[in-house]
């Protein structure tokens, strides 16, 4: 059975305009490295794991929602580079010249679109594949659906992360990764997590209780100078729903090959022309 690719495009876009130089120059003298990157990523992927379709995602570095919970959420981030906000600008036109689908929101996240796709996918009995560095999309594996984890700067292949990968790296099944993102915190999106509770440490209380909502309903009953989780109970219930991707409600995609000759023109008339060469070579 052929695996549906969902591509966290965001992702590949910032990975690859960090890494590739900048003097990877288009038709119009800016760079294209984030774009040239990007699609290289993604035809590698899917010729390897030879997928019947390209999901590409793309959403805002932080959704409104997310934001309004935590103030703090991805607000340690510096802008977007202007060469690879010109970049990304011109990303989904190039995906669907290849022949790749295109899902887009403007409040919500590339995760939540991912997420909701992969469930998709396995509902109507198919296999999915999600392309990304986030870690925070581990609590999407299942046994259809695997996650394809990239390291950053464009360091190596992907890395296959599946059920008994998520647990052995977390020592929690993949449902809890949110509420071990609640506890434990995430620097990365701004999630503070609650004081002096580690990775271990979060993974132990989830093995004990449950759930975070179990663990908080006991440490409420104890009360606050028991428990010290009593009385951070409204913001780690906060930091849960910032982890949990959100589901939307999105059509199953249809199988399409990558057009190698509309995206070779596509490519060319962007400047890209090593590109262009080899897709029209094959």
């Amino acid at each position: 059975m052929k695996p549906l690719l969902l591509v966290d495009t965001p992702y590949l876009l910032y990975r690859a305009f960090f890494a590739l130089p900048d003097k990877i120059k288009g038709a119009d003298g800016r760079p294209v490295n984030a774009l040239l990157g990007t699609v290289n990523a993604i035809l590698a992927v899917s010729a390897e794991e030879n997928a019947r379709a390209v999901v590409a995602c793309f959403g805002p570095d932080a959704a409104p929602y997310r934001t309004e919970l935590l103030p703090a959420y991805h607000a340690h981030r510096p802008p977007m580079p202007d060469d690879l906000a010109h970049q990304w600008r011109l990303a989904s036109k190039l995906c669907e010249a290849l022949g790749w689908h295109v899902e887009e929101s403007g409040d919500l996240e590339a995760d939540d679109l991912l997420g909701s796709l992969a469930r998709v996918e396995e509902e109507a009995g198919g296999r999915a594949l999600i392309l990304t560095g986030d870690r925070d999309l581990f609590q999407c594996a299942t046994a259809a659906v695997t996650v394809l984890l990239l390291g950053g700067r464009g360091g190596g292949g992907p890395k296959r992360v599946d059920p008994a990968e998520v647990e052995r790296r977390y020592g929690i099944t993949p449902a809890l990764v949110p509420d071990f993102i609640a506890l434990r915190g995430d620097p990365s999106d701004g999630i503070p997590g609650a004081k002096r509770i580690g990775e271990k440490r979060a993974a132990d209380i989830l093995r004990r209780h449950g759930s975070l909502e179990e663990a908080l309903r006991l440490a409420t009953s104890e009360g606050p100078q028991v428990n010290s989780l009593a009385s951070l109970a409204e913001e780690l219930r906060g930091y849960r729903e910032i982890a949990t991707l959100r589901e939307v409600d999105l059509a199953r995609p249809p199988d399409a090959d990558t057009d190698r000759e509309t995206g070779a023109a596509a490519a060319r008339a962007l400047g890209m022309n090593g590109l262009a060469r080899r897709l029209e070579g094959g």
